[in-house]
């Protein structure tokens, strides 16, 4: 199986970074940001709309 690996971007302090979509709970889950400490669902990190697909088809299988 090929490892997918999602951008998340902070929506309050704009740091971005990756992580392997395996490591990530579902998109609607309260995610920190390591960088300020902002806390949102972690859909808002999502930094493309492909990138929060990605993240709803490995959580809905």
């Amino acid at each position: 199986m090929q490892e997918a690996w999602l951008q998340l971007q902070c929506p309050a302090c704009s740091v971005a970074w990756e992580e392997q979509v395996s490591d990530l709970p579902a998109p609607e889950t309260q995610f920190a940001c390591d960088d300020c400490g902002a806390e949102r669902s972690l859909s808002e990190f999502m930094r493309t709309t492909r990138d929060l697909e990605v993240l709803q088809e490995f959580t809905d299988s």
